[in-house]
């Protein structure tokens, strides 16, 4: 069993399973086969304009693809204190004594506020400048 790689397809093949191999094809040991798959499934990327193969990083994310990704955690992290606010302003209403703390509740809003603020920071999307959840609350939401 032989292992080709093309440049033409970007793909590899097997001499015992492929009846006819691309014009470019060119042999690759087995164990550099085996090298570029797993750096791939590792989230590398097989660079087939070279021979042979390499592997090579992954362009960095577009800006506007990193936007998209924050402002959904951005999103996810509202959505999942909404039940914090509810629960809070529901026992407050009923009279009943609250789950939260003044200060917590307190807490939770400035928090809340943050996040709706953040697309609008000069950070934004940096991940690494995304607003803190205050520590109780961090321990609840894992």
């Amino acid at each position: 069993m032989t292992i080709f790689s093309s440049k033409s397809t970007r793909s590899f093949f097997d001499n015992a399973i492929s009846l006819a191999l691309p014009h470019d094809a060119v042999e690759i040991t087995h164990d550099l086969h085996a090298s570029l798959l797993e750096g791939q499934v590792a989230g590398q990327i097989i660079d087939f304009d070279v021979e042979p193969p390499v592997l090579v990083d992954p362009p960095p994310a577009s800006p506007e693809v990193l936007a998209a990704v924050e402002r959904q955690w951005r999103d996810e992290r509202l959505l999942a204190t909404d039940g914090f606010v509810s629960r809070h302003r529901d026992e407050l209403e009923g009279g009943s004594a609250t789950t939260l703390t003044l200060e917590q509740y307190s807490r939770l809003q400035q928090y809340r506020q943050a996040l709706r603020k953040w697309p609008e920071a000069g950070q934004f999307p940096m991940f690494d400048h995304r607003p803190l959840s205050p520590d109780w609350l961090a321990e609840q939401l894992t």
